[in-house]
């Protein structure tokens, strides 16, 4: 079975939607330094580095309507020469930015980063900026797409047809669900409109809540329990969804106060190991690579996998320990550099 971790790529709002006076945050939020060291992109890369897996990173082009000085172009290279994939991530709120009169459209429509029931057009438009960008930056033109905040309908898969992308890893039921039958998926590979959609694995970690596989919101136990049981059901393919910010923990505005997130960290590192350690079941892959692999009659399989509910409660307890220690830390650093 192949694993493939994704990163998605990107910068942020950081509030400026709600008030102008505050201002977007770029490679800050790819990098993620705290004490002189790089907490996310760099642990990562190293990381996977490690354990010898290939992953898939989901580069975020809109943000150059903000970015002028277009940072995520050295990131995206930094990326490359580590030999990981680099596919297409678009978050439409950026666009916003080509206007001067950006706030005033902001209020009058504050909904800017739907993908879902955006016509036709201007998807396709979205996606093809984010190729020219690709070309652009001389980086090989993307496979696979995936949208801000996993939203989706099926115009999207139209206009992915239309821009000639023929992957993509759109769906986590566990974070956004269209409510459409045919795009209920938790698992697999899947055409749709002459897509091949490869979903974010989803499984029950309650038994009516759905949770779709992070690393920032499921257990090392989770997640190793989950690899085994879809290995076990014979699937072809687990996507795992990560971002470079989920490796620190952060303070008050701006992304300025941070420090290194030890129990995500720890996360990626065991998970890296036990595929590592078990290359008779689990293969690391880049996922235009995995979904390039010939159709099967496995392939569209779509099991709800069931985790374990006392990982559920110790995730859930861990995290809420962990995250109020680490605010009460990062609020006494703020206090003392103030």
């Amino acid at each position: 079975m192949r694993v493939c971790f994704t990163i998605d790529t990107e910068f942020s709002i950081a509030g400026a939607f709600a008030d102008p006076a505050l201002l977007p945050v770029g490679a800050p939020m790819v990098r993620c330094e705290t004490d002189g060291r790089s907490q996310g992109l760099e642990f990562l890369l190293a990381c996977f580095r490690r354990h010898g897996m290939q992953a898939t990173f989901f580069i975020e082009t809109v943000q150059r309507h903000y970015f002028r000085d277009d940072p995520m172009r050295a990131l995206a290279w930094r990326i490359a020469e580590h030999g990981h994939e680099l596919q297409l991530h678009v978050h439409p709120c950026w666009s916003v930015f080509q206007y001067a009169d950006w706030p005033q459209r902001v209020r009058a429509q504050p909904r800017q980063d739907d993908l879902a029931g955006r016509p036709l057009d201007s998807t396709v438009g979205l996606l093809r900026q984010g190729q020219a960008t690709f070309a652009e930056w001389g980086l090989p033109a993307p496979q696979v797409f995936r949208g801000g905040s996993l939203q989706h309908d099926e115009d999207l898969y139209r206009a992915l047809a239309v821009a000639g992308i023929p992957y993509s890893s759109n769906i986590g039921l566990g974070v956004y669900n269209c409510g459409l039958a045919d795009y209920q998926l938790c698992a697999g590979r899947h055409l749709r409109h002459g897509v091949l959609e490869c979903p974010v694995l989803t499984f029950a970690d309650w038994p009516s809540h759905l949770k779709t596989v992070s690393v920032s919101g499921t257990s090392f136990a989770e997640m190793r329990w989950l690899l085994d049981r879809a290995q076990a059901a014979g699937l072809e393919l687990a996507v795992i969804l990560s971002h470079p910010f989920e490796y620190v923990q952060s303070y008050g505005d701006g992304f300025r106060v941070l420090r290194r997130h030890a129990v995500n960290q720890s996360r990626l590192e065991r998970l890296c190991a036990y595929i590592a350690a078990h290359p008779d079941r689990f293969q690391a892959s880049g996922l235009a690579a995995a979904a390039a692999q010939p159709l099967t009659p496995a392939s569209s399989a779509n099991p709800l996998l069931r985790g374990r509910p006392w990982h559920t409660a110790s995730r859930l307890a861990t995290q809420v320990l962990y995250d109020r220690y680490g605010q009460w830390l990062l609020a006494r650093q703020a206090r003392r550099a103030a």
